[in-house]
């Protein structure tokens, strides 16, 4: 039996299943990642990126955090690709009962998925720090300098920055919707970035898939284990 028809019986032969998806979910969709060889961690900036997306950077050169926000992380014309697709199918079917992202980009609400756990946040809520008034990604994309608030504040986009805690109600819920799961499906991810890596140790039943083009730490707790492009799996799976 080919990897393909372990998944899809595993699929078949599953009810609870919860996807935990990284950055490899949404490069098929052209949103670069942070750590491969083209990724944003190998652009030319004057500080690094990760420097950039922190929050005393954000706080103290926030006209130059702006920028790169804008130029780096607002890629608003992706569209969801043939993974998002399948997991909002799944959804509907009864059988995916959550997805829990590394991603902010929006892109498995686009598909169609409602529960949707974000972990990082969204580029699609943005809060002023003084007087609370929402704002959509579009608005800050199409500000210029620092992102202001009709009443003046400055704007801060709903995303983790480094230095920031992840929301004790995401991780909560994902803990939960991780242990109750009878198939884990993690995709896209290296499992490098914790707390949320992490989470899967939550996981105690026996179809945990990884599917990621590059090897993980946890490899060898899989049960099923796929190196290939995640959207190229999904696209086979009925």
């Amino acid at each position: 039996m080919d990897c393909i028809q372990k998944l899809q019986q595993m699929i078949d032969e599953s009810e609870n299943i919860v996807f935990f998806g990284g950055a490899g979910v949404s490069t098929e969709s052209g949103i670069p990642d942070f750590r491969s060889v083209d990724g944003l961690y190998h652009t030319q900036y004057r500080f690094e990126p990760e420097t950039i997306l922190s929050h005393d950077f954000f706080m103290t050169h926030t006209e130059d955090f702006f920028d790169f926000y804008r130029a780096k992380m607002l890629l608003l014309d992706a569209q969801p690709n043939a993974a998002h697709k399948k997991l909002a199918e799944l959804e509907k079917q009864g059988k995916l009962k959550a997805v829990i992202t590394q991603n902010i980009d929006g892109l498995h609400q686009a598909a169609g998925s409602e529960n949707v756990l974000e972990l990082h946040g969204s580029v699609h809520r943005n809060t002023c720090m003084d007087c609370g008034k929402q704002y959509t990604a579009e608005d800050i994309l199409n500000s210029v300098g620092i992102a202001r608030c009709t009443c003046g504040g400055i704007i801060k986009p709903d995303v983790v920055l480094y230095g920031e805690v992840l929301r004790d109600d995401v991780v909560e819920r994902s803990v939960q919707a991780i242990f109750n799961a009878d198939m884990l499906v993690v995709g896209g991810t290296s499992l490098v970035v914790y707390p949320a890596a992490g989470m899967i140790e939550y996981y105690k039943g026996d179809k945990l898939v990884l599917i990621n083009k590059a090897s993980t730490n946890h490899d060898a707790h899989a049960n099923l284990l796929i190196s290939e492009k995640i959207g190229e799996i999904f696209s086979k799976i009925k």
